[in-house]
């Protein structure tokens, strides 16, 4: 308040946590700016806890220097104190810090496209966000993130002018990236824009990169345009498609919904030693990765595929199931 900073909000909370018999051993003060020492001494004095156990964490560039500013002040030290701890090394954490100081300087930036159908709620995408930042990082690229909701780029959003701006706006945004990616989704919302989104991609040679049911609909796009098989889908959007590419393969009952996901890490056997995956993961065998569905590419299938040019390069232990697609002579 008026440049003032307050503790009385913060004295209040730990009344109330004293009131039901907690006790605070540490504060976490979150605040836009640094405390100045006064106020860190002030909330020692009135919530009864050591100086050494206030720990601001102010508004910082990246969430990288979290770790470095509570280091600053200690709070590793007086953690172990605390719990009467004795740590076996100093506290090693120079390479954290030189990731937190390099995102802070990359002036470059690459802009990622998003084409999902949960775009107005981005935590949704959480891990796919977190995926990418440490890749740009890695590359010494600013990341950018393009949010775009699938169904924007379906062409029945240019039937009338207020969706049309919408049309034109989405596919403007899939034109100026440097990639694009489809995350994974349940049901038929948007995927036509999506399958539209995988075939500018493929057929202008835009890094595309299909996660889970965006790699799906890469797989039904290729049909449907290559393969010239009118309507074909997948059998969880469309049950009776004339043509269904990805089919219901759970790995129990195939009758009962629930708990049939194939969750967590499951190896997937790469097929060519030379292919790009087998490239950007530098292993010749296999990569143990989390699969998440109980859809696959239909196996009666591939072969067609792979006549046309779309690789199955990686499957599952069965040789059933696909799990990694190249596009013969695509250079992403």
């Amino acid at each position: 308040v008026v440049g003032e900073q307050k503790t009385k909000p913060t004295q209040h909370s730990v009344q109330v946590l004293r009131s039901v018999g907690i006790l605070p051993t540490f504060l976490a003060c979150r605040s836009q700016d640094p405390l100045e020492q006064s106020v860190k001494d002030k909330l020692a004095s009135f919530c009864h806890v050591p100086a050494s156990h206030v720990m601001n964490l102010s508004d910082v560039s990246n969430i990288w220097h979290v770790p470095l500013v509570m280091r600053d002040q200690g709070v590793h030290k007086a953690l172990c104190k605390q719990l009467q701890i004795t740590p076996p090394h100093p506290l090693q954490i120079d390479q954290w810090e030189e990731r937190a100081v390099r995102w802070d300087s990359l002036e470059e930036t690459v802009t990622i496209a998003i084409v999902g159908k949960y775009t107005g709620l981005s935590d949704s995408y959480l891990s796919v966000m977190k995926a990418l930042q440490h890749a740009a990082i890695a590359a010494n690229r600013k990341l950018k993130i393009s949010w775009i909701e699938a169904s924007d780029l379906e062409e029945s959003m240019r039937e009338n002018a207020e969706s049309l701006k919408k049309y034109q706006k989405a596919w403007k945004a899939i034109q100026v990236c440097d990639g694009i990616l489809v995350p994974g989704g349940f049901g038929g919302r948007g995927t036509d824009g999506k399958a539209a989104t995988c075939k500018y991609a493929r057929e202008n040679n835009r890094p595309f990169f299909g996660i889970c049911l965006g790699m799906q609909v890469a797989v039904i796009e290729f049909a449907r345009n290559v393969l010239m098989l009118e309507n074909a889908n997948s059998t969880e959007i469309e049950a009776a498609t004339p043509h269904p590419v990805v089919v219901f393969m759970p790995e129990g009952s195939t009758t009962h919904m629930g708990g049939t996901m194939r969750l967590g890490s499951r190896r997937t056997y790469l097929q060519e030693a030379q292919c790009l995956s087998a490239l950007l993961y530098q292993k010749m065998e296999y990569v143990d990765e989390r699969h998440r569905h109980r859809y696959e590419v239909n196996p009666e299938m591939i072969e067609k595929f792979e006549d046309k040019g779309l690789k199955f390069v990686g499957k599952d232990e069965s040789g059933r199931r696909m799990e990694i697609i190249e596009l013969k002579e695509h250079p992403f």
